[in-house]
């Protein structure tokens, strides 16, 4: 929490109480009663801002939902300033998956690339290098993230109340992973999104991040400077092949990219 004086009557604070956000933001998770939106003081003004609310609240989530297995990282354009959000293991799954009834209010889906570490990315003075990034790489998936939220609709709130709220993420289910991640070119690949109603998004791309090994670095250095740096068997999925697609309950969605293994997901 930053603490300062209150701003004057009559003016509004630029002073955010990330605290109090973080409370508001479990009560929404514990209750699943969407939020209508923060009050005024508890709005993160800056990234820093909303980092200290994601920080406060996924130390607080380890009680219930385990351990930080993985990160969400993406960033606007080619050149946009990337962003991120740790993940916890239990809304990470493995293989095809029907996701639990009630594990997310909203099935915002998204066709994404994951890459799996091999070793352990920890704390040291330098920052890491792309060299050395790619090189503690030891898999890559398809994956299908299921944006989600704590507030009443998917997009309602300005972009860093959502960057706070684990920058929407719901759950994520990971395909089998691909020993030979070299010979993958994100920018370039297929990638294709399939729905049980029929519907079918294909082509080539669609990650408004471009490559996503720069996103990938940023995050290494990023998250040793929150102090929860990347350690082998973390999986990291790197932005939006696709739309968000959001679906009504009963769907299920395949999502295939390039040479990898597909993945399948059910949504109660």
């Amino acid at each position: 929490m930053i603490t300062l004086d209150l701003a004057p009557p009559g003016e509004i604070s630029l002073v955010c109480d990330t605290a109090s956000a973080a409370v508001r933001l479990l009560s929404g998770r514990h209750t699943r009663a969407p939020l209508q939106a923060l009050d005024d003081s508890e709005v993160p003004r800056t990234e820093d801002d909303a980092y200290r609310i994601q920080d406060a609240v996924a130390a607080a989530l380890i009680v219930d939902q385990g351990n930080i297995m993985g990160w969400k990282v993406g960033a606007p354009s080619p050149t946009g300033l990337p962003f991120a959000a740790p993940l916890h293991e239990a809304t990470l799954f493995n293989g095809d998956t029907t996701l639990a009834p009630g594990l997310c209010r909203h099935r915002g889906v998204e066709a994404e690339i994951v890459y799996r570490l091999g070793r352990d990315l920890p704390w040291r003075d330098q920052p890491w290098s792309l060299g050395e990034v790619m090189d503690a790489i030891d898999s890559v998936h398809t994956a299908i993230e299921i944006i989600d939220t704590r507030f009443v609709r998917p997009g309602s709130q300005p972009r860093l109340v959502h960057l706070a709220d684990q920058a929407s993420h719901g759950a994520l289910v990971i395909g089998q992973g691909a020993k030979a991640w070299q010979r993958l070119s994100p920018f370039c690949e297929t990638v294709r999104l399939a729905f049980s109603d029929g519907r079918v998004i294909e082509h080539i791309g669609g990650n408004s991040a471009g490559d996503p090994r720069r996103l990938l670095v940023w995050l290494a250095n990023h998250a040793m400077d929150r102090g929860i740096p990347l350690m082998a068997g973390c999986m990291i999925t790197t932005g939006s092949m696709t739309d968000t697609i959001f679906v009504p309950p009963g769907m299920t969605a395949t999502a295939r990219i390039a040479h990898l293994p597909p993945v399948t997901v059910e949504l109660p």
